[in-house]
């Protein structure tokens, strides 16, 4: 026992004798093991944070806004290819990731004080926050759109006639981007008389069942 005691006081000598060589070394050390500990931690809870269960473990999300994506295309489709909530909301390049991260911490306050908490609150905020997320693809050009969907990509052969004359004339040369044309295509557009209205089924306290087999689970 007092061989062991005499070995970690020697130990603790040498790890604090200020020995210029020595003290670099392990600062050196302990610095870069530090610094892997920590860049796999804020990793781990960014991707963490970063998933679609994550998004809908809020009550917030869950009872509105995803029931909304089940019923679309980008959800159910023929060829099997699923777009989840940080696909569109998240950037994929980090430097912009971590931007939208910075910016969506303030979310958490919304949480916290309950800014909408209930459907009713939900309907009454959804024009305010549907017109800041279209702003916010607005100015970056549909980043999370591009993401998937390349206009350099597009077979326009292949699409409608109409849509094919709006990409080329306003799309491919840059006049427009995504979310000027297609902010519904996720969820359901807020009421906007005498423009857009929310089918008067959805604006109850909560939505309808997307489908038999959501009743079935429930």
């Amino acid at each position: 026992m007092v061989r062991i005691k005499r070995l970690l006081l020697w130990v603790w000598k040498i790890l604090t004798t200020p020995a210029a060589t020595l003290s670099l070394a392990f600062l050196t050390l302990g610095g870069f093991v530090g610094g892997v500990i920590f860049w796999g931690a804020f990793n781990t809870a960014l991707e963490l944070t970063n998933t679609e269960e994550f998004c809908v473990s809020c009550h917030e999300m869950r009872a509105n806004v995803y029931e909304e994506l089940t019923r679309t295309v980008h959800f159910s489709n023929r060829s099997g290819v699923r777009a989840s909530c940080p696909d569109c909301h998240v950037p994929h390049e980090w430097t912009d990731k971590i931007a939208r991260k910075m910016q969506a911490s303030k979310e958490v306050w919304g949480k916290i004080f309950g800014t909408i908490n209930t459907r009713e609150k939900f309907l009454d905020h959804r024009l305010e926050l549907a017109k800041h997320e279209w702003a916010r693809l607005k100015a970056n050009d549909s980043l999370e759109c591009r993401n998937c969907h390349s206009s350099a990509a597009m077979d326009l052969s292949k699409q409608t006639q109409r849509a094919a004359e709006i990409h080329t004339r306003y799309l491919l040369p840059g006049k427009a981007t995504c979310i000027d044309c297609h902010k519904g295509i996720a969820h359901e557009l807020p009421n906007m008389q005498p423009g857009w209205k929310l089918p008067p089924e959805l604006e109850g306290e909560t939505l309808p069942s997307a489908s038999a087999i959501d009743d079935l689970k429930r």
